[in-house]
């Protein structure tokens, strides 16, 4: 059965899992891009979120699907693909 969370949810999941000390849930916008302007995440900040994932909601992601950067491109995007790809 998949996961459901909340973009809320997936907010304070990415703030903790990446220790943005300066960040707040309400700072990060559901639709806002992570990376390339948005939240300014990178490459690093995509490893370790994707490790986090793979922990926590048993999602699996792969850097050489290019749906991969689809998933990542922000709050709402990782919301549906644990809630597709999640248990």
């Amino acid at each position: 059965m998949a996961r459901v969370i909340t973009a809320e949810e997936m907010k304070r999941f990415i703030i903790e899992a990446l220790n943005l000390e300066d960040v707040t849930p309400d700072a990060i916008g559901d639709d806002e891009p992570l990376f390339a302007g948005g939240l300014g995440l990178d490459s690093i900040d995509a490893l370790e979120l994707g490790i986090a994932l793979k922990k926590t909601y048993n999602v699996h992601s792969s850097g050489e699907n290019p749906a991969t950067r689809e998933h990542f491109r922000s709050v709402n995007s990782l919301v549906a693909f644990v809630a597709e790809h999640g248990s």
